[in-house]
């Protein structure tokens, strides 16, 4: 592939079906040559021949990449240095939701209450099954994940003149879902805090969790990973936006979305769900920084 520096060139991880796919198209279809990225390759192949089908063949291809392996993200940003020499627009979807539930109704009733609110009216044990495992791979996933393709990008994204990064977040990881509020002053206080003071924080809740003291010691009591991971994904934006000032670098809530993730139970389409994300892939020189982004504009952390 030969090097054609005015073009846009974007990576999206979880791209092969719900907002991610449809970031993927939203970006293409605006001239963007968007590398599709999925753990399957299977699934990443037959996503990328959708879009190609639907006329965006010269705007799309599939790299195979799994967030959970460094090689594999050394591997991909090998490849497009080798194959393109930049980065411009990083987008991270892939995320997992950290709960098991066999009541698709019930767990949406579950995630507008607990997305609306601190406190909750409704004991949601019997319907959201939280593990010690599953959490730990919720926070390996959701923030390490990306956390760990940032890094491996970010080289590539200092050769763009308009480097963007998009974290896709929740409504549900602001800051008003913990109720401890020495956890909240700390992923608040962006002057002084640390990756390595996120790093902590996450290694106490998974401790926490463990030893059956999390609503004790103020964590989320229901999609408490979830929550948490999303919290501190929102964090390191502002930290990296801070550090990087010639970076766009925002998260973004789609909304809730009618994907896998809310068992297809949400108010907006994937087509909608995307447009927030894929603008700010797409924001100008002078757009904003370090913000949380969601459909009506800005929100507080």
């Amino acid at each position: 592939m030969a090097t054609i520096t005015s073009k846009k060139y974007a990576v999206v991880t979880g791209g092969n079906k719900g907002i991610g796919l449809e970031i993927c198209r939203q970006l293409a279809s605006k001239g963007v040559f968007v590398v599709l990225t999925a753990r399957n390759e299977k699934r990443g192949t037959e996503a990328v021949d959708k879009l190609k089908n639907s006329g965006l063949s010269d705007n799309v291809m599939f790299h195979q990449l799994d967030i959970l392996d460094l090689e594999s993200c050394s591997a991909l940003a090998e490849f497009i240095k080798s194959q393109i020499g930049k980065l411009d627009i990083l987008v991270n979807n892939a995320g997992i939701g950290g709960i098991i539930t066999e009541d698709a109704d019930a767990c949406s009733r579950a995630l507008v209450e607990v997305g609306s609110s601190v406190g909750t009216k409704n004991n949601w044990n019997d319907v959201v099954i939280q593990t010690y495992d599953l959490s730990a791979s919720t926070l390996e996933t959701n923030y390490y994940g990306a956390k760990r393709t940032i890094e491996a990008l970010l080289p590539l994204l200092q050769s763009s003149d308009s480097p963007r990064i998009v974290n896709v977040s929740s409504q549900m990881g602001k800051l008003k879902s913990i109720p401890n509020g020495s956890v909240k002053g700390l992923l608040n206080d962006v002057e002084n805090l640390t990756e390595e003071r996120i790093d902590e924080l996450l290694d106490e809740f998974l401790k926490d969790f463990k030893e059956g003291s999390i609503e004790a010691k103020g964590w989320p009591r229901y999609f408490g990973a979830y929550i948490v991971s999303k919290a501190a994904m929102n964090a390191y934006t502002r930290i990296l936006a801070k550090k990087y000032p010639s970076f766009r670098i925002n998260c973004v809530c789609p909304g809730y979305v009618k994907t896998d993730m809310t068992y297809n139970t949400g108010m907006l389409t994937v087509e909608e769900g995307a447009e927030t994300p894929a603008g700010a892939a797409l924001l100008p020189d002078d757009g904003p920084t370090g913000l949380f982004l969601v459909r009506n504009g800005v929100s507080s952390y």
